[in-house]
């Protein structure tokens, strides 16, 4: 019984470690769409290109993402943002983007 609980908390760990992975991979698909988008202005078709591809599709599924036309436009709107992922997910960017809300919160 103990094995049995070992050899499944050890393949949980596995599989969370191989979607951390593939996450890795999708801001890195992200990444270079931002720049391609700033070099060419094309950033948000090449997103939504890589994101409906077989391979796209198969890194979202892998990484715990749902490849849906819904997370597509997603992936678009983002790269059109054009903020880079790791400002995008740092604790500064988040708490300016905060404060900006709530200070149109206020305005309106």
């Amino acid at each position: 019984m103990r094995d049995f609980v070992d050899g499944s908390a050890f393949n949980f760990e596995q599989g969370q470690r191989a979607r951390k992975l593939f996450a890795a991979v999708v801001l890195a698909a992200l990444d270079d769409a931002i720049a391609d988008d700033k070099k060419y202005g094309n950033g948000a078709e090449q997103i939504a290109r890589w994101a409906r591809s077989r391979d796209g599709r198969e890194v979202l599924s892998c990484a715990g993402i749902d490849p849906n036309e819904r997370v597509v436009k997603g992936l678009m709107e983002f790269v059109s943002k054009g903020v880079r992922t790791s400002v995008a997910l740092s604790r500064e960017e988040s708490e300016r983007r905060m404060a900006a809300e709530a200070e149109e919160a206020e305005a309106a």
